[in-house]
């Protein structure tokens, strides 16, 4: 019987030595096979920004560490990128890259201590609109007591629109109320957010617009942190009010926001006033209405008691004006009249016709003329006429 022959093993010799993409394949599928994927904790190191869009790092602890890899897809889902030291969770798988040998972790989620990564993002995004004046007060539009109509964003099948509409019909029956729908939380969700705002916005007819949603972790609400929301918010010629989350959630929008309410219900609250309210406002309005047009009618009685007594002494002062007038004048007169010059000793001669005569050539001797006086008329008759040289 004819012996076997011995199978050559892959790699027992010179001449079975297997090439070394077959190795790296191998390693790869082993270490595929032999890990699930799993959380690594260390601090990041070496973060690297790659022309692909891939993040090139290290996880490291105090003498070990492994080298990583986030795929571009993965990156665009995180809230911000880390910095170098910060402490972190990475999930992902291990691999070897065969072409290099590599042995590494391809990360696809990034997790800091906290809220590390969202609250790193949160922060950036808050520095970069204060730079640009986007939260400074003086730019915030004032929020009407009264709005004929409410325009809300958020999501039709949320509990917050049931809670602020529930609050609205209660305290002001009488609003309008326009729905604007769009999902609030996960991917693409931002974008929704300002369209919605935007339809409110070219519609037109909103006194206010309320951007709400329930609470939930700063993740789910990461939609309202978006920077082009925040921006879109700024721009609305409409004022509005933010009542996302519970009272101890904070996000962009709060900021931005013309008015931040704790809650939906509080921001449904801060935009309408109850009928009782509303009612003993126009009473005092009433009342101060009534006393402002009697305060008037007495104030316009006083000015026109002091115009008639102007007036009065107007007269007064331009008659006395006159009346001098009329003295200096009547003394004027009074100096040229002849009655006047017969009152100081002098008489007027008159002829027999009434004539005045004036000289000497309207006399002759022996004519007989009416010499007349301040009380009577005295008959004369010249004896002699001399004229006098001029």
């Amino acid at each position: 019987m004819p012996s076997a022959e011995a199978v050559p093993v892959p790699g027992a010799s010179p001449e079975t030595a297997v090439p070394v993409a077959e190795v790296n394949a191998a390693v790869a599928r082993l270490l595929e096979e032999s890990f699930t994927p799993l959380w690594v904790r260390g601090e990041i190191s070496n973060w690297k920004p790659h022309r692909s869009g891939h993040r090139w790092f290290s996880l490291r602890d105090e003498d070990h560490q492994i080298s990583c890899v986030m795929w571009k897809s993965d990156v665009a889902r995180l809230p911000a990128e880390p910095e170098d030291g910060m402490a972190v969770a990475a999930f992902g798988s291990l691999g070897l890259w065969e072409k290099r040998g590599d042995f590494r972790l391809v990360v696809r989620r990034l997790e800091a201590e906290g809220e590390g990564l969202w609250r790193l993002a949160f922060e950036r995004i808050q520095r970069k609109l204060a730079e640009e004046g986007l939260l400074d007060p003086s730019r915030k539009l004032p929020i009407p007591r009264v709005p004929r109509t409410v325009g809300i964003v958020t999501s039709r099948s949320g509990a917050a629109l049931r809670d602020v509409v529930s609050v609205i019909r209660r305290r002001a029956p009488w609003t309008r109320i326009l729905v604007s729908d769009c999902r609030v939380q996960g991917d693409g969700a931002a974008e929704e957010i300002r369209t919605a705002l935007g339809r409110l916005v070219e519609e037109g007819s909103s006194d206010v617009i309320l951007l709400t949603r329930g609470g939930g972790s700063i993740e789910d609400l990461w939609a309202f942190n978006d920077e082009d929301l925040a921006r879109a918010i700024a721009a609305s010629p409409i004022p509005i009010v933010s009542g996302v989350g519970h009272e101890i959630d904070f996000t962009i929008a709060d900021l931005v926001a013309d008015l931040r309410a704790p809650t939906p219900s509080a921001a449904a609250e801060a935009v309408t006033e109850e009928e009782s309210v509303l009612r003993s406002r126009l009473q005092g309005l009433e009342a101060a209405l009534v006393k402002g047009l009697r305060d008037r009618i007495r104030g316009d009685s006083d000015r026109t008691r002091r115009a008639h007594r102007a007036l009065q002494d107007a007269w007064r002062r331009a008659a006395d004006a006159r009346r001098s007038r009329l003295a200096i004048l009547a003394g004027r007169l009074e100096g040229l009249s002849p009655l006047g010059a017969m009152e100081r000793g002098f008489a007027v001669p008159l002829n027999s016709s009434g004539s005045v005569l004036r000289s000497a050539a309207d006399f002759t001797p022996g004519m007989r003329f009416d010499l007349r006086l301040i009380d009577g008329v005295v008959q004369a008759e010249s004896i002699e006429v001399t004229e006098s040289a001029r």
